[in-house]
């Protein structure tokens, strides 16, 4: 089982009044930006996630979010830069760079290509198509997003693992002379995980790549029928797909006491408005999240069985309590969480999970407090967990050839007989 720790690291302050408000999206102007509150937001983060390594984490996640305080990863790939050099032994999971508003993926395939020989094959390259957010503040027209996903992920596959110079004329995307002088450590390429909120086609063609599918904090129900949904199409592209082909991401702390924890718990609430955070979206604004051609009707029928009957932008806000009854927020003691964990893994039966933590009015104590107790108590319960249930991570058991991997150097070997997993 592979096991990963997750923050969106959010903008917190106490002059600004965003803590704990319901804002609407993308109405937060940058002139009430802190450098100073930054520069130590930053530096937090970062020291946290070097702690989580120390503490036996697999895997450690950055995503990227721009324009909104709720995520303070504009770039994720600098983040993963400073960590590929700090760290040592942990994966280092990108979850995921936006392919439609890069207008330069060669750029962008160079940069995480360096990434990956900076860490030593570390790099797990997770691709999203992102929210209306990116579009509107990259300008990036939501008509074709789906379109300059796709490409953008062949050409940067094609670009880490075709030898140069050749020509590239798609689309939305033109090349005179492709010859990237780096390429990655891990051969053909590094694993390319894609995460998503039960979106239908993202769930199929991440089923036809056979690439790992990591669900964002959904519930328990849905989440399942998702994962069911890419077994199934892993049948019709002609293979049998396993505990390595589907994650998990929720919230999770640990503390000293139950009292504690849940004190510590309700802060996932109380932060900067996050509309990916239940019970604290704030107002998000329909014409950002809603914008023609981003999303299908069947996805979004999908996604109101997820937040519920009036769906994202409706007033139902989620409450701690509700959160804890259906295992979304996991909260308590080492001995009180770690069934609770197991009771989630026996439902979904992922392969790989990762522990949203630290997040929403945590402070860097809270945080570093519920690390030191997962690293001494939970995650070993986990891998045993693990073990008894039979749940192979996506370094265990390859997901593009479902055989055993074996790992040298920090880079995994059989890769290299995987090929592109396109179609395989």
């Amino acid at each position: 089982m592979f096991i990963g720790h997750f923050t969106e690291q959010p903008w917190q302050d106490d002059k600004t009044g965003l803590m704990g408000t319901q804002t609407t999206d993308l109405s937060i102007s940058n002139e009430v930006y802190d450098p100073e509150v930054g520069a130590t937001l930053y530096n937090r983060y970062l020291d946290e996630k070097l702690y989580a390594e120390e503490m036996g984490f697999d895997g450690l996640m950055l995503n990227e979010h721009h324009s909104t305080p709720f995520c303070m990863q504009g770039v994720t790939n600098i983040g993963a830069s400073i960590l590929a050099r700090q760290t040592t032994k942990a994966k280092i999971v990108i979850l995921g760079n936006i392919l439609p508003i890069w207008d330069d993926p060669l750029w962008l395939a160079e940069q995480l290509a360096m990434i990956d020989m900076i860490s030593r094959g570390r790099l797990v390259s997770g691709f999203v198509r992102g929210g209306g957010r990116e579009s509107v503040s990259h300008n990036s027209p939501p008509v074709f997003n789906r379109e300059r996903f796709e490409e953008a992920h062949d050409f940067v596959i094609k670009a880490w693992t075709d030898p140069g110079p050749f020509r590239w004329e798609g689309k939305h995307y033109h090349y005179r002379y492709v010859n990237p002088w780096m390429r990655p450590y891990q051969k053909p390429h590094p694993q390319v995980w894609i995460p998503s909120t039960v979106s239908v086609e993202t769930v199929r063609w991440s089923a036809q790549h056979r690439y790992p599918l990591v669900l964002l904090a959904t519930r328990l129900g849905p989440t399942k029928d998702a994962f069911d949904m890419y077994h199934d199409a892993a049948a019709e592209f002609g293979y049998e797909s396993g505990t390595q082909h589907v994650s998990y991401l929720w919230k999770v702390h640990v503390d000293e006491t139950e009292e504690l924890a849940e004190e510590v718990g309700r802060k996932y609430l109380s932060g900067v408005s996050n509309p990916f955070l239940s019970g604290n979206e704030g107002m998000v604004n329909p014409a950002v999240m809603s914008l023609p051609g981003h999303t299908s009707r069947r996805s979004r029928r999908l996604e109101a069985s997820r937040f519920g009957p009036t769906g994202r932008f409706g007033t139902n806000r989620r409450t701690y309590e509700e959160q804890a009854n259906d295992y979304t927020i996991v909260t308590g003691t080492p001995d009180t969480v770690i069934p609770k964990i197991k009771h989630v893994l026996e439902t979904l039966r992922p392969g790989s999970v990762f522990f949203w933590d630290g997040d929403g009015a945590m402070s860097h104590e809270d945080q570093m407090r519920s690390l030191r107790l997962m690293g001494e108590y939970v995650i070993p319960a986990v891998r045993e967990m693990g073990e008894e249930l039979e749940l192979k991570g996506p370094f265990e058991i390859s997901p593009w050839t479902n055989e055993p991997m074996e790992e040298s150097n920090g880079a995994t070997e059989a890769v290299a007989t995987a090929g592109s997993g396109v179609g395989d």
